[in-house]
């Protein structure tokens, strides 16, 4: 009789081996399922991780930079950027609250950034130094031969105003801020100089200087108290 039971129950068997392995490839897929999502939380994670690592940095160099500084400083985070043709002006999280004022320096890890020209209870606007309503008076670090460095227009340039062909000035000189007016304390870079082209039917040569602060990147900044506690 044993033949004929095995082969009464083979459909049973069948069936319940069919459901083992319907339940089984079901519980693989669910776990896979998981699996997938822990994987891109993980990433999500690791993405996020990568972002703070590298802000950490910034954040390290720009702390850096405020050691070096003699004066007072204050640490403010970009929060807009202002979209207008050949403007270049960004808004900052502090403001009069903060005890920021109108003309106060602002600048990154590598040199000037721009300065203070409206101020709101929490928040200021700032232009940046590329701005083509924008300039500051600049010294040669070498040779203390001055100068003023004017806006274009343009994130990656700035233009020397009125150098005569037969000013001391070359290409890579480092320029930083004279001091000259008030506005900007002495000695923060500024630019590097890139190219200087000298035509025999003009009295002047044209200076283009690659700004040392990274102008479209930065996300921190320092806005500068003199020691006194003004904005000049």
């Amino acid at each position: 009789m044993s033949p004929v039971q095995l082969i009464a129950e083979t459909p049973y068997f069948l069936s319940d081996a069919a459901g083992d392995l319907f339940a089984t490839r079901a519980d693989m897929l669910q776990r896979n399922a998981e699996l997938n999502r822990k994987i891109l939380e993980l990433s999500q994670i690791s993405q996020q991780y990568l972002g703070l690592k590298t802000e950490n940095e910034r954040l390290r160099e720009l702390l850096g930079s405020r050691a070096r500084i003699p004066a007072q400083v204050l640490i403010a985070e970009l929060v807009a950027v202002i979209p207008a043709p050949n403007t270049h002006q960004i808004i900052i999280d502090k403001g009069a609250a903060d005890d920021v004022r109108v003309g106060q320096a602002v600048i990154d890890a590598a040199g000037l950034f721009g300065q203070i020209v409206e101020v709101e209870l929490y928040s200021s606007r700032v232009l940046l130094i590329t701005d083509v309503t924008h300039a500051v008076p600049v010294q040669v670090n070498r040779n203390g031969v001055r100068s003023i460095a004017g806006g274009t227009g343009r994130l990656d340039r700035l233009e020397l105003e009125n150098v005569p062909i037969t000013a001391d000035i070359r290409e890579g000189d480092l320029l930083e801020t004279s001091g000259l007016g008030g506005r900007f304390p002495p000695g923060y870079p500024v630019g590097i100089v890139d190219s200087v082209v000298i035509e025999t039917t003009s009295s002047f040569a044209m200076v283009s200087v690659r700004p040392n602060a990274a102008l479209d990147r930065s996300r921190h900044v320092l806005v500068v108290f003199s020691d006194s506690g003004d904005d000049g």
